[in-house]
């Protein structure tokens, strides 16, 4: 079981190594070149693409992604397995969480944040956590309220599942001990390290369709169990997995559809400390024009910027392979301006097995200038999860203030991206031996 940052990495950067790095810092240590880096991957348990933490290492090193970021939702007990293999592998772990929550008064007014379809609903991001395995008592508090609330709401929607397949004439026998049960099956994780997503559902209810009813009877079961004809159903494919597994999402379990369960959710500043007591810096993921409109909160940019830094957050990331490349370089480089650390990554949050390395919308390239911004928050990242696992002030004390003892923005981040260029190529030197 993985204890904490300090206890995987100290044989490779032992406290007494601290000061050795940052002095090796002052004096320029670093990468050569920029290498690849990736600062958002979701592992299994969590719903991904990958379908063990050993093949999206293999991954990694194969398509020479040597910064790799974890963002798993609400456990981290496949952190540990991944250190290990990226140690071996010579990939730099940053360590992270995602979270959902509510901002009230944007529920109230209608307003959208980084969710399109839900008012209010808030994602939230800490990267660089070094206290996910020796909690402190708030934290496990709070990670024992979402545990058990998600497992309260997904029992209810499994059963509505179970109920609406049945009367559609397929008895799947799914509870959602089951579908947790085929979840840790498939990610070789123990049972109690899983939250169910209503992803892994439709997986459930997706594979029992396909193992109980032939291709081409599948579209009419479909829309008996949806209550819609097969004919008013164009898009409906019945031998493609991900898109039935959409479209079971789509028909029955989003808002207002048969079988939803409303969400209880962490206010924002639960969330916000939450991050804070596992020693994170806040960030804030923004969708941009992943969503169609951009959602209010989020527009314009200099408006969402102003937004976060009221709320605290100086540090925001984007998953470019959602941006057509003109509204990514707006938004980075608005933010940047503005100084914000600005760190990207690609989720893997579905089946599709996309390249590791950040790419924007239909595989176009990230512009070169906004490569190097990334990689700057990578650093930063790195920079602030070394120190704080060695009890120093990282980029963000345990109140969420900017450290103060570099300065105006620009050389803050200039500071923290020099201390972690040289922590990532210690790293790497030590990896070698």
């Amino acid at each position: 079981m993985l204890q904490s940052v300090r206890d995987t990495l100290g044989e490779l950067l032992p406290p007494e190594k601290c000061e050795e790095v940052l002095r090796l810092a002052g004096r320029g240590l670093a990468p050569p070149g920029r290498p690849k880096s990736n600062s958002h991957i979701h592992l299994p348990p969590n719903f991904s693409a990958f379908r063990s933490v050993a093949q999206a290492v293999e991954l990694a090193a194969g398509q020479d992604v040597r910064v790799v970021g974890l963002s798993n939702y609400y456990d981290f007990t496949v952190y540990g397995q991944f250190t290990e293999l990226a140690r071996a592998r010579g990939i730099f772990p940053l360590f992270g969480l995602e979270i959902i929550a509510l901002i009230d008064e944007l529920v109230k007014s209608g307003v959208k944040v980084n969710d399109p379809g839900n008012p209010g609903k808030i994602y939230i991001c800490g990267k660089g956590i070094c206290r996910f395995g020796r909690m402190t008592r708030r934290a496990r508090k709070l990670m024992d309220l979402i545990r058990r609330s998600d497992r309260q709401r997904m029992k209810a929607m499994t059963a509505k599942m179970a109920a609406i397949f049945e009367g559609g004439g397929l008895k799947t026998g799914l509870d959602d001990q089951r579908v947790i049960d085929l979840v840790a099956r498939r990610s070789a994780c123990p049972p109690q390290a899983i939250t169910l997503q209503e992803r892994h559902v439709a997986l459930a209810f997706q594979e029992a369709l396909f193992r109980m009813v032939p291709p081409q009877e599948r579209a009419g079961r479909l829309g008996e169990i949806f209550g819609a004809q097969s004919a008013d159903r164009r898009d409906a494919c019945p031998t493609d997995a991900v898109k039935v597994q959409n479209e079971i999402r789509a028909h029955l379990m989003k808002t207002g559809k048969p079988a939803f369960v409303a969400e209880t959710f962490l206010g924002f500043d639960e969330a916000y400390r939450l991050v804070l007591e596992l020693g994170g810096i806040p960030c804030y993921p923004t969708l941009a024009d992943g969503a169609n409109p951009i959602c209010a909160y989020e527009d314009p940019v200099e408006g969402l910027i102003e937004r976060i830094k009221a709320r605290g957050i100086y540090c925001a990331e984007l998953i470019p392979i959602r941006n057509q490349p003109d509204v990514l370089v707006r938004y980075v480089k608005a933010m940047r301006q503005a100084g914000l650390v600005i760190t990207a990554g690609t989720e893997h949050n579905t089946l599709d097995l996309l390249p590791i390395e950040p790419a924007c919308a239909g595989g176009q390239c990230v512009p070169e200038e906004i490569k190097d911004i990334f990689w700057e928050g990578a650093c930063v990242v790195a920079a602030h999860q070394f120190l704080a696992a060695h009890g120093r002030c990282g980029y963000v004390d345990a109140q969420g203030n900017l450290n103060g003892a570099y300065g105006d923005p620009e050389k803050r981040i200039e500071a923290f991206r020099r201390i972690g260029a040289a922590v990532i190529q210690s790293y790497f030197e030590m990896c070698a031996k």
